[in-house]
């Protein structure tokens, strides 16, 4: 089992940044891709940003340019730097870890933008 751990979120000003943490434990060594996700309200989860082992990144275009996602192995950690915070970016945002076999999410935490 892995567990995730989600941090960081908060309410922010249209133009601002947050920082969002993802903490992993347990049985990390089977996760092989990691990412961050959001859904907001009346709509479906959607990818916001992915990292796989090999350190290679894949965005969404809706946040290109904006949004870097990172992680520490040695904290065993993932982060989503998100600069130029948009209205449109409000949302709950989960944290993913993928085995090969299961998906794992994290509890979610709420990122406000306010206009």
């Amino acid at each position: 089992q892995v567990q995730l751990v989600e941090s960081g979120g908060g309410l922010v000003q249209a133009g601002g940044s947050l920082r969002l943490s993802c903490a992993a434990s347990g049985s990390i060594f089977s996760i092989n891709a990691m990412g961050w996700y959001r859904q907001a309200p009346g709509k479906q989860r959607e990818l916001v940003a992915t990292i796989i082992s090999g350190g290679r990144t894949n965005y969404a275009d809706s946040v290109k340019g904006r949004f870097t996602i990172s992680r520490d192995n040695a904290k065993n950690t993932m982060y989503l730097q998100m600069n130029s915070l948009k209205p449109e970016d409000t949302a709950v945002y989960y944290c993913n870890g993928r085995s090969l076999r299961l998906d794992y999410w994290g509890q979610g935490t709420q990122v406000t933008v306010s206009s």
